[in-house]
């Protein structure tokens, strides 16, 4: 089994929101960080290597997937987690697609880009840890038929790579975050409105999820320790899979 001290992951999204509150964690535990996002701050840590790429783009993704596999500056990655995502919202007669197709190629295409170039490392390690952060929407939410759809695809990839993988020593799973504070969520839901107490009102917990909720479930299946699991969604929602959301 590999350590920390020999890991290195790549993280999509990485520098806002959940993404960064993930690349936080995993410095912090040692691992080497490839940040793909399609803005590219300063690293600003010796451990963190950041790559501007726009994941909607299928052919940029697989380049820089080449790209990061190929790299002799960092440790092969064996870990993904892939976060970047976008929501789109629109009714069913609005739905275009344009939309259809960025975000296919960002929600699935990406990871499944991502994945290929990674497995001869993680075949060579016999070792991998595959992460999507899918979403509470995968369930059907209004106004959300492409991010639904697409984010309810990763449950179907996670599945099928843990029966794939799981005799290379490689794991897949899904985490499904509800409604959590991020600049993306205020982008539909403006900060400082009535509408953000009336969804955390709404929440089973009683609050809005942090980045940093989603995060530990993150590293929770990223762990070299947890080799035993795989195929799962874990659902990091404050209770709202299990009944109606409105937002």
């Amino acid at each position: 089994m590999q350590t920390t001290s020999t890991l290195a992951a790549i993280v999509t999204g990485g520098n806002a929101g959940i993404g960064r509150a993930i690349v936080e964690h995993l410095l912090a535990a040692g691992y080497e960080v490839i940040s793909l996002d399609r803005r590219s701050n300063a690293p600003g840590h010796a451990r963190l290597h950041a790559l501007e790429v726009d994941l909607c783009d299928a052919r940029a993704t697989r380049e820089a997937a080449a790209e990061v596999a190929a790299s002799r500056a960092h440790h092969a990655p064996t870990t993904l987690i892939h976060n970047a995502g976008v929501i789109r919202p629109a009714l069913l007669a609005d739905v275009s697609h344009d939309d259809l197709g960025a975000l296919t190629n960002l929600h699935l295409g990406a990871p499944i880009a991502l994945a290929q170039a990674m497995l001869p490392a993680m075949q060579a390690a016999h070792f991998g840890r595959l992460v999507l952060i899918s979403s509470r929407a995968a369930l059907g939410l209004a106004t959300r038929t492409v991010y639904s759809a697409t984010k309810a695809g990763m449950l179907g990839l996670v599945r099928t790579w843990a029966l794939e993988l799981g005799p290379l020593g490689v794991t897949a799973n899904a985490i499904a975050p509800g409604p959590v504070q991020t600049g993306m969520f205020h982008e539909i839901v403006p900060a400082g409105s009535p509408k953000v107490a009336q969804i955390a009102a709404g929440i089973p917990v009683g609050r809005l999820g942090q980045p940093d909720d989603v995060a530990r479930a993150a590293m929770f299946f990223a762990a070299p320790e947890n080799g035993f699991i795989t195929g799962q969604t874990l659902y990091v929602c404050g209770g709202t899979s299990t009944g109606s959301l409105a937002l």
